[in-house]
């Protein structure tokens, strides 16, 4: 049958060399890195999405509700702003 097919038992793949037939390595380390953006970038939004408030919004909020004073307000803000 090999010699009838001409490409023999692995249709060609056994010939990459040093990396011999470990081809499949590179697949999984693709799929490995392709999971792990995907985690990455799902956390990061799930964060920026999850309801807490920024420094600056939390400030704006105590300034409205008169816990603090224009000039406290704007002392932290310029804080926050460096």
């Amino acid at each position: 049958m090999e010699l009838i097919m001409g490409y023999g038992m692995y249709h060609g793949w056994h010939g990459w060399g040093i990396f011999g037939g470990c081809y499949w390595i590179f697949g999984l380390i693709f799929m490995v890195l392709i999971i792990w953006l995907v985690v990455r970038i799902s956390a990061t939004n799930f964060r920026n999405s999850s309801g807490t408030n920024t420094a600056m919004e939390i400030l704006k909020e105590r300034y409205a509700r008169g816990e603090i004073d224009k000039e406290e307000f704007e002392t932290k803000k310029r804080d926050l702003q460096r």
